[in-house]
């Protein structure tokens, strides 16, 4: 008989009556797999721009996104209104039993909502510098299912080539062969196709080191010898301009420029997962800009919808075509609900100050984190743009898994004056990530960077 494990009590707050009675309700009819540990699960009424209310009326500053998802910030009005008029939603009031709208599934069919977006999507990513080889669209609807697409078409491109190189402690998705590359070789069974490479997380321990110059010698070594060792049966390298999930490790520009040049030099595909990195979060539009790549094939996904569920690999025409009708579909790939809100993202990245906007919220956002090493419970803080991870460190009796997660209690409890925090569970066990809406103004980024300077403060 398999042992069933026992079933953690729903979380509860003092003060949160309505919020804890929505726990326990929640708890009863789902498990509690569904969700990863967040020792706030805070519950959400509503939202707005940068912020977050509980059932109770207590209001959050959102420093998660989501999960790095809104870039936008939750509910914008204009991009609201621009999904609605792609979709041809535009009388509401006045509508019969039914709309004349454009229809929010067509499987094995084709919408012009579609068409564009998917138009749209390649022009965008082949005007940046880096983006040239980006000529096709596969659709998902989310990050592990186009990283799984993006190395189905790897692994169909020539018979015979069937290993992937992947860059250890990676998160790629949960599914498939996302999984299959996501951490290191000796987390559990693997799939036998993947083999691990080194990334460089020592040599980036801080953002002052992220900046010096990377000895790639021991790099470049372990990639000959995988070469020597499966020659051209590596079809492809996957990795990530930097470890979200693995800790918030931003490694220097050298170490992805190597792997592309390694790639080119063996003619194997170079798979650049920017999920997470995609639109803004690293300063440029796309990361592979910023750290001076040219993938073969780029996975966005996340910030991609501004919080509708869509994921897309962009690359070769070639090597998406290597493969038969029916072998890169889905049930959701390309629906309309999720082709207007990439149109209505694309339209805003476009037409307004986004980017210039989050460039001046990082530059608020280094100086604050950074001022949280003075605190004991603080080892180090790393990161660009606007996704950052603060490491925290044992202090007293607790370790620093425990002050990490006593750091996210605190944010969320608030301070006196009732300012809040919402925060993601703690990364790798340690680090706390640090993302808010691209369009947070920095004075009120840094009036909660100051906030969570005090919390961080009691801990310990």
């Amino acid at each position: 008989m398999t042992a069933t494990l026992e079933t953690p009590a729903p979380i509860q707050h003092a003060g949160e009556e309505a919020s804890n009675d929505i726990r326990r309700r929640l708890a009863e009819v789902e498990p509690h797999c569904i969700r990863t540990f967040t020792p706030s699960l805070a519950v959400l009424a509503k939202s707005a721009g940068s912020y977050h209310w509980t059932p109770e009326g207590r209001k959050l500053a959102d420093f998660s996104s989501g999960v790095l998802v809104m870039n936008l910030g939750h509910n914008p009005t204009r991009w609201w209104r621009r999904v609605k008029d792609y979709l041809g939603l535009h009388d509401l009031k006045n509508a019969g039993e039914f709309l004349e709208a454009v229809t929010l599934n067509a499987y094995n069919a084709i919408t012009e909502v579609e068409t564009l977006a998917t138009e749209r999507l390649v022009a965008l990513v082949q005007k940046q510098p880096g983006g040239s080889r980006c000529e096709q669209v596969l659709w998902a609807a989310s990050g592990s299912e186009a990283i799984q697409k993006a190395l189905w078409a790897a692994l169909n491109r020539r018979p015979g080539q069937d290993v992937i190189l992947s860059s250890r402690h990676g998160f790629h998705g949960k599914k498939g062969l996302a999984g299959a590359v996501t951490g290191c070789e000796t987390d559990h069974d693997r799939d036998p196709r993947v083999k691990f490479i080194s990334f460089p997380r020592e040599e980036c321990i801080s953002v002052s080191r992220r900046q010096q110059p990377l000895d790639i010698a021991l790099y470049e070594a372990e990639l000959h010898r995988q070469w020597d060792e499966h020659r051209s049966r590596i079809c492809a390298l996957i990795t990530e301009p930097y470890l979200g999930g693995g800790g918030s490790f931003h490694p220097q520009h050298e170490y992805l420029q190597l792997l592309q040049r390694f790639c080119r030099e063996h003619d194997i595909l170079f798979i650049l997962d920017e999920v997470q990195a995609n639109f803004g979060r690293t300063g440029s539009l796309f990361a592979f800009t910023e750290y001076g790549v040219e993938p073969d094939i780029v996975v966005l996904g996340k910030g991609l919808g501004n919080g509708v569920a869509v994921s897309a690999a962009v690359g070769r025409a070639d090597v998406f075509g290597n493969m038969h009708y029916g072998e890169g579909s889905d049930t959701w790939s390309a629906n309309p609900l999720a082709s207007a809100a990439v149109l209505a993202t694309l339209d805003e990245y476009e037409t307004t100050d986004v980017l210039d906007r989050a460039r001046r919220l990082s530059r608020t956002i280094e100086r604050g984190l950074l001022k949280l090493c003075e605190l004991p419970a603080v080892a180090h803080v790393r990161g660009e743009g606007v996704v950052w991870g603060v490491e925290c460190r044992a202090v007293g009796e607790l370790s620093a898994e425990d002050v990490a997660r006593a750091c996210v209690e605190t944010c969320y409890r608030g301070d006196e004056q009732g300012r809040a925090i919402h925060l993601l569970g703690p990364l790798a066990g340690k680090v706390i990530r640090v993302s808010p809406p691209l369009v947070m103004p920095p004075e009120e980024a840094q009036l909660y960077l100051d906030v969570m300077y005090r919390l961080f403060a009691r801990v310990g």
